[in-house]
């Protein structure tokens, strides 16, 4: 008898669980599901073969985007890669559901192949502070080498530092010396496009028809609907979602492609390639060798020359 409630209780607990598992992915989103999950489920890589971020496909509109990364580096050592997302202090866009809301960002950092995401335990005290709060994750499973972070609040993130682990060519002969490339992508705020092609309510919207406003009606979502008598006398009927302001009224003639609402974005996106060079310490040691047989050379000459000097005034010449 014991044993059977003990089989039930277990058997409900775990229904309440899986149900309130279930209800907190549907109910309360994460932060986690925005635009780098898109790309990450869209795209294998995200690096297209033209050199465009895939980002860009969804967030049209050209911000810029800036990246300080060490001329060169040693092998098996840790340094930054650090990605500027420069905007205006205290920007709002809006939110899915037409309110104002802070603006967020994210980043992509695509290394060479061997560099990775530097494991904590060698976080220096200064990588530590300047990471908090900032979480970062791979692109896959297979590619360690591409780290993505976002969506993180706007105002507090406009720079963010990445922590990267070189290979060791010494230890594993897939890697070498040399200069490699890294591309970068930062994104501040919503796209304007959705992965599946739909418009978000963070763009133009555009007329799709030539004729004359004959009504403007507010939904009660807060969204409107455009009815329009186009010049064969066929009424067509635009739909604006929450959000963007209106800048038409009835009566008014409109074209195709003209503006039904102003512009309410207020972000970006912007991409760049860096160089860096995994230094071998060979050639660091070379490159001193070099510099002091140069310094012994100069000294022994002017020593030389001095010499020369001494013996040319020793027989009056």
């Amino acid at each position: 008898m014991n044993n059977l409630k003990n089989q039930i209780m277990k058997k409900t607990s775990f229904f309440f669980f899986t149900l309130f598992f279930i209800s907190s992915i549907l109910i309360f989103p994460k932060t986690s599901y925005a635009y780098p999950f898109w790309a990450q489920q869209n795209y294998e890589s995200p690096r297209e073969a033209t050199g465009k971020i895939v980002c860009a496909n969804c967030h049209l509109a050209q911000m810029p985007t800036i990246a300080e990364v060490p001329q060169s580096v040693g092998a098996d050592s840790v340094f930054k890669a650090v990605v500027k997302i420069p905007y205006k202090k205290d920007l709002k866009e809006i939110g899915a559901d037409g309110s104002e809301v802070p603006l967020q960002v994210g980043a992509v950092v695509m290394l060479p192949d061997g560099f990775k995401l530097a494991p904590q335990e060698r976080w220096t005290d200064e990588i530590k502070e300047e990471t908090e709060g900032v979480y970062f994750t791979n692109y896959s499973e297979d590619k360690e080498n591409i780290i993505i972070v976002g969506p993180l609040p706007g105002d507090s993130n406009k720079e963010i530092v990445f922590p990267v682990l070189s290979p060791n060519p010494a230890t594993n002969k897939e890697y070498h010396y040399g200069k490699y490339s890294l591309h970068i992508g930062g994104n501040r705020g919503r796209g304007q496009v959705y992965p599946t092609g739909d418009k978000s309510n963070n763009v133009v919207f555009t007329s799709s028809s030539t004729g004359t406003i004959n009504s403007i009606s507010k939904v009660e979502d807060g969204s409107y609907q455009i009815n329009i008598t186009k010049d064969n006398g066929e009424i067509a009927t635009e739909a604006v979602p929450v959000g963007p302001k209106l800048i038409i009224k009835e009566q008014d003639k409109i074209k195709v492609g003209d503006p039904l609402t102003s512009d309410p974005n207020v972000g970006g996106f912007g991409q760049l390639d860096a160089e860096v060079v995994l230094q071998s310490p060979y050639r660091i040691i070379g490159l001193i060798v070099f510099f002091i047989g140069v310094g012994l050379t100069q000294i022994l000459l002017v020593l030389k020359k001095k010499q020369v000097e001494k013996v040319q005034a020793a027989e009056g010449i």
